[in-house]
């Protein structure tokens, strides 16, 4: 029974992870790429969005290669912590929050570009800093797509599989999250035990959407502090 539960456990601290990693680090992106314009801020845009319509076996090629012992991080991280990167839990950790990472900005972004442009300009004519706009300002105006941006990253992260084949492969209580699972009990023919883990899956993602619809919460007037 331990081992049954033991990859869905990994895919939730794989996700938990991811999330809470992107959402630390997406912060000074953001405020560059909403608060400032530049020549060049639509390629950035571009790459940023990139993994979204990128093949995800593109996307772990190119990981694998950088993560291998021969690779710049890979020996990088061997270098650091005397450990391989490659087909390890912080390898697919990284490839997922690369491959997550527009999940957790595009959404927060559209939704800060969609705001009124007078509570910016009301909020500079008090003599408000552009930090104090971004963070008192715009982001309070959108929390619900901020709540949105976590869920579906967290649940996109739950459902990886082809980059997380790519890094980490499907070693036991290492890399075989739940979507590994299911495709080691189909390589074994264990269509039943696969079922159990597709059904929980399907439960887990409607109650994760579900739990969205009924936390969010109607527009409200525009905050400005």
């Amino acid at each position: 029974m331990e081992e049954f539960w033991h990859p869905l456990l990994l895919s939730g601290k794989l996700a938990i992870y991811t999330t809470a990693i992107l959402f630390l680090v997406i912060a000074p992106i953001l405020y560059v790429l909403s608060m400032y314009h530049f020549t060049g801020k639509k390629l950035i845009k571009a790459i940023v969005a990139l993994p979204l319509i990128l093949p995800p076996s593109v996307l772990g090629f190119y990981l694998l290669l950088a993560f291998s012992p021969s690779g710049i991080l890979g020996q990088a991280w061997n270098q650091v912590f005397n450990t391989r990167l490659a087909f390890s839990f912080q390898g697919i950790l990284i490839a997922s929050v690369i491959f997550s990472f527009p999940f957790m900005i595009n959404p927060i972004l559209s939704a800060i570009e969609g705001l009124p442009i007078t509570l910016t300009q009301a909020s500079y004519s008090l003599g408000k800093s552009r930090w104090h706009t971004f963070v008192r300002v715009l982001l309070p105006n959108v929390k619900p797509s901020i709540l949105s941006a976590c869920v579906l990253t967290f649940a996109h992260t739950i459902g990886e599989f082809g980059v997380i084949l790519m890094i980490g492969g499907n070693i036991p209580k290492e890399t075989r999250v739940a979507s590994m699972a299911i495709y080691h009990q189909l390589e074994m023919m264990n269509y039943d035990i696969a079922n159990q883990y597709a059904i929980i899956l399907v439960i887990f993602s409607f109650v994760v959407l579900l739990g969205l619809q009924l936390l969010q919460k109607n527009p409200t007037r525009p905050i400005l502090c």
